[in-house]
């Protein structure tokens, strides 16, 4: 089944660089389309699609406006029941991504693994790497993971509930609470869950601590699209700050970015001529919610650009 949803990276300048460290670090992984798109009003964006260890997702060159922070990361899940060398493998991706990067949390043994480390890499983006426990259902090897902070703080459970309520395929995985004397966190807050939207495995948690981030744009999850009623139905469910609104983006109700967007427009972009290309973008810029038809109509459009 096709992915659903794509982790979308903002970066200042770096997405291709990027993309081919990540896909330099991961097997099974490849850089499958870069696309420049011209006079956007931060000038040219490289959109970068590449997958790692097979899992899709999206980087984009857009300027300085939005840093990347540990809001959302990705667990690594090395899996001694699927990969016999689960534990060395682990160390050399620890190795190769906190070369230039920050620790977050040193690798070493914890209460809830034999090996975890939280990393977050030179380019700003945070990764959980884990021996899991091969007990149970087996979790993919790479799951987006949402941290909730500051005022967002023990709403991780509501927000599962919200996102499993909007998305089929949905469902609740693990569920491990705070215990009393865990302060400044509530007891019966979320230490750590995951849960399935489309398919796909993401996972939650909360922190009450102190922190100095929270969700913002600089990573958003995409959700491709098929129609324009399937459009309406993710913005209507998801959009709860309308000044968030543009060019396909929205912030729901726990601050998190979403974009709605079009498996036709991926092809559009991807596939098109520079001239569709650039038309499509001057088309998508202004709107707030996408217009499928419209951007179908640019893209067919003969001579200049919109």
């Amino acid at each position: 089944m096709p992915q659903k949803i794509l982790p979308h990276l903002w970066f200042d300048k770096e997405a291709k660089e990027a993309a081919e460290f990540y896909t330099s670090v991961f097997p099974r992984s490849r850089i499958t389309n870069v696309t420049t798109l011209r006079d956007t009003p931060g000038g040219d964006c490289d959109v970068v699609s590449f997958e790692l260890a097979e899992f899709e997702l999206m980087a984009i060159s857009a300027g300085p406006l939005f840093k990347l922070n540990p809001s959302i990361s990705f667990f690594l899940n090395f899996d001694p029941s699927q990969d016999t060398r689960a534990r060395e493998n682990l160390d050399a991706t620890w190795s190769k991504l906190s070369a230039g990067g920050t620790p977050l949390m040193a690798l070493d043994k914890y209460p809830f693994s034999e090996r975890f480390g939280w990393i977050q890499d030179k380019y700003g983006v945070s990764w959980q790497l884990i021996l899991s426990d091969p007990a149970g259902e087996p979790r993919p090897f790479i799951v987006p993971s949402l941290l909730f902070t500051r005022a967002m703080a023990g709403r991780a459970e509501e927000a599962i509930d919200f996102y499993t309520s909007v998305f089929r395929d949905a469902r609740r995985g693990n569920t491990a609470r705070y215990p009393a004397g865990m302060e400044p966190d509530r007891e019966g807050t979320l230490m750590f869950a995951d849960f399935m939207l489309e398919n796909q495995w993401l996972a939650a948690m909360d922190s009450a601590r102190e922190h100095g981030f929270s969700f913002n744009e600089a990573i958003s999850l995409l959700v491709r699209c098929e129609t324009q009623a399937e459009i309406d139905y993710f913005w209507e469910k998801l959009s709860a700050v309308p000044e968030a609104e543009q060019c396909g983006w929205l912030k729901d109700r726990f601050g998190v970015s979403w974009q709605i967007s079009s498996a036709e427009m991926d092809r559009m972009m991807s596939q098109g001529s520079p001239e569709q290309i650039a038309r499509v973008t001057q088309a998508f810029l202004p709107m707030k919610k996408f217009d499928l038809a419209e951007l179908q109509r640019a893209y067919a459009a003969e001579g200049a650009s919109r």
